[in-house]
């Protein structure tokens, strides 16, 4: 099964367990996010809509950070003048934990799950 949601004015085609990049959201890493802006849930029986009636998206928010320095140079020849800006856009880093469909709510006990796993392995 996949959705495909919208977030910081994209659209991006997800999966359980997929890790994607968004724009910054103010969510706290190891927090669980509810992204209502599904388009469109793909399976045996798709469903269509902007948004889907009663579907939701359910992901963990890994980690804040900042993309790569694009610069814009700008230069009018002969006329000695030139401007350069860098920009840097802050994202944050989601897993994808479940996709939901008509109105459940995700559970918070799946965002603790997947961190107790990496633990008690490498513990062991």
């Amino acid at each position: 099964m996949f959705a495909v949601i919208k977030s910081g004015g994209k659209q991006y085609r997800v999966a359980a367990e997929d890790k994607v990049k968004v724009a910054r959201l103010a969510d706290e890493p190891g927090s669980v996010v509810e992204i209502t802006d599904v388009l469109m849930v793909g399976g045996d029986s798709p469903l269509i809509g902007n948004p889907v009636q009663g579907a939701t998206v359910a992901a963990e928010v890994l980690a804040h950070g900042r993309g790569p320095k694009v610069i814009a140079f700008k230069k009018r020849r002969r006329k000695n003048s030139r401007r350069k800006r860098g920009f840097r856009e802050d994202f944050t880093m989601l897993r994808i934990t479940e996709i939901l469909t008509d109105g459940k709510k995700p559970s918070q006990k799946a965002a603790s799950e997947g961190k107790d796993a990496p633990e008690a392995a490498s513990g062991a």
